[in-house]
């Protein structure tokens, strides 16, 4: 089927963030540029592995002296920019990095049309639901074999722009100051969810959850 593809480089702003309760939140990657704004549906596993590698990504460009910060970024701790309407659910997400023009490279991808039946009404996935999803492709970062960031990243292979047919494609361009920015804010987004049981370390739901460590009795 033809495919969206949006390109933001550079974006205005480009963050992670959440609509709804505590145990019932739904994730978003929202870019924006000008009256522009998209914002990709995804799981909250993907945010938490998506800024976990981009951090460790950075942390080994700062220390071969690659690509090291040369501004402060203030803080983004708004919401989301309404109306905020889903464009596309990610089912993969690919990092990378422009040594040329020293920027990192973020590619979030649509399901395929060969997987699409198998959603069905699984489509809407609760805050903390464990189940695995395909999150990152990974690869390399060039001259970084055998390093932490080596083993997690790999040449940027994105989506050509002539390509009419594919999954619908969000491409984001960051800075380095930008990348650590989304990193950040990334993993507050992750940690504000819902309270961890005193007892066992699941998520309490607002009025409490059955805790295997009380034989099955309810932890308000």
């Amino acid at each position: 089927m033809p495919r969206r593809l949006f390109h933001f480089d550079p974006p205005d702003r480009f963050v992670a963030g959440t609509i709804g309760r505590p145990g019932n939140r739904t994730f978003f990657l929202q870019a924006r540029r000008a009256g522009q704004v998209v914002s990709v549906v995804l799981e909250k596993v993907q945010v938490a592995v998506l800024a976990e590698r981009l951090g460790v990504l950075l942390d080994e460009l700062e220390v071969r002296g690659i690509a090291l910060p040369t501004e402060e970024v203030v803080a983004d701790s708004s919401p989301l920019d309404e109306p905020i309407s889903e464009t596309f659910r990610a089912t993969t997400l690919t990092l990378g990095w422009d040594g040329d023009a020293e920027q990192i490279l973020v590619e979030a991808r649509a399901e395929t049309d060969d997987n699409e039946d198998e959603e069905g009404a699984d489509a809407d996935e609760a805050d903390d639901d464990e189940d695995e999803a395909e999150v990152i492709d990974l690869s390399a970062v060039e001259g970084m074999a055998g390093s932490p960031a080596g083993e997690l990243l790999a040449a940027f292979e994105g989506i050509d722009d002539d390509e009419l047919e594919g999954p619908d494609t969000l491409q984001v361009r960051l800075t380095v100051e930008v990348a650590r920015a989304f990193v950040n804010r990334a993993l507050e987004v992750v940690a504000a969810g819902r309270l961890p049981c005193p007892l066992c370390g699941q998520p309490l739901d607002p009025q409490g959850h059955i805790c295997p460590r009380r034989n099955g009795h309810y932890v308000n």
